[in-house]
């Protein structure tokens, strides 16, 4: 288990995914990394975790969690990229009496050619997708293979749908699958969609 504290209040931990393939198809629809990233975020109003997926040290995960929670004093809520990134969601929705909305401070940015919303951390300048944007394996971000779309949907109608992202101010990209940018994440954006920043 990695957890890096990004910062005040704006976490990200990884944690081995069960559904991982060690020797998948390349740009195949399981050709991703067996680590998934996973955020948790001091909201004005709540603690945030989105995607969350319990790492194999959950009891000690859990009691530093739980803590947290004590210590803050506000209600949980859970919010998903995507719905198959359900992971460990249900869990802690029960754990916590948790919420599935989203609370004031983070921004829902749907992108409906990936049925996906990523959210926007506007305290952080912080995007967080959920499998339209990839790490690319060098330390870049990269488009998800067009194999993870719904049938018929296009990397081309992908980019057109992720470049008003970039009239965002952003700082940093949490990925669920690869190494996150952690500065310079407009640059990184404009990288990925093959555009020239603004």
């Amino acid at each position: 288990m990695v957890v890096d504290e990004l910062a005040p209040g704006l976490w990200r931990w990884t944690a081995p995914h069960p559904g991982w393939e060690a020797n998948p198809e390349p740009e195949g629809p399981a050709d991703w990394p067996r680590e998934v990233g996973c955020v948790y975020y001091e909201a004005r109003d709540a603690v945030v975790l989105i995607d969350p997926l319990l790492p194999q040290e959950r009891a000690r995960f859990l009691e530093a969690l739980d803590r947290d929670v004590e210590r803050l004093g506000l209600p949980v809520a859970i919010l998903l990229t995507v719905s198959w990134h359900e992971r460990s969601a249900a869990e802690l929705v029960a754990r916590y009496g948790a919420g599935r909305a989203a609370p004031d401070g983070v921004v829902e940015l749907p992108i409906p050619s990936a049925e996906e919303t990523a959210y926007w951390l506007s305290a952080h300048h912080t995007l967080v997708p959920g499998d339209a944007l990839i790490g690319d394996g060098h330390g870049n971000v990269r488009l998800c293979p067009e194999s993870w779309l719904p049938d018929g949907t296009t990397c081309s109608e992908l980019r057109a749908e992720l470049d008003p992202l970039l009239d965002l101010p952003v700082e940093r990209i949490l990925l669920s699958h690869g190494e996150p940018a952690l500065a310079d994440g407009h640059s990184a954006l404009a990288a990925a969609l093959d555009v020239t920043p603004r």
